[in-house]
This record gives structure tokens, C-alpha cells and sequence, in this order.
């Protein structure tokens, strides 16, 4: 079965990721992507806080396939096990 969207959780700060889901039937994955990888994407040098949402949704569709790839791969970090994105996942 393949992933679907998830929900969006949110920018952390602390940790300088956002937080998503991607859902695999009725399994909830966790999942982040770092404020650097998304910065790379959209080659910007520091997006502001209150703009983290807006360019999430804008790379959305790329960040949640890259997510799916490590899901099938089964690159699982963290407890619980979720995906982590970063710079280096989205390098060519």
C-alpha cells in the first residue's frame, strides 16, 4: 500500500524541522524535514518563522515522495519510528 497525506503539525523551533504525518492504511507515520533542507530546495538563505507553513505547502509534494522513498526503504530514525528528511536526502 502506498503512503497518503498526512497532517501538517507545525514548525518547531527548537529543533529547526516541521512536522507532518504520512498515513500507511490506518498507521500514522511521523515525520520532519528540516528548515535546512527546505531552505536548499528553494535555494533561500533563512526563511522567517512565520513563513515555515507557507513553504512547506509549497514543497509539500516534493518533501512527502522523498518521504515515501525512505518509508519503502525502510529508513526509519527516532522513537517513535518515524522519517526524518534532511539537505542530503533531496540531493541528486
Amino acid at each position: 500500500m502506498a503512503l497518503t497525506r498526512g497532517s501538517f503539525g507545525g514548525y518547531e523551533f527548537d529543533r529547526m524541522v516541521v512536522l507532518f504525518s504520512m498515513v500507511d492504511g490506518q498507521r500514522e507515520i511521523p515525520c520532519a524535514v528540516s528548515t535546512s533542507a527546505m531552505d536548499d530546495l528553494e535555494k533561500q538563505e533563512r526563511t522567517k518563522p512565520e513563513q515555515r507553513e507557507g513553504q512547506f505547502m509549497r514543497l509539500r509534494d516534493q518533501i512527502e515522495e522523498r518521504a515515501a522513498q525512505k518509508f519503502i526503504a525502510r529508513e526509519f530514525e527516532g522513537t517513535p519510528p518515524g522519517i526524518i528528511l534532511r539537505s542530503l536526502d533531496f540531493r541528486k
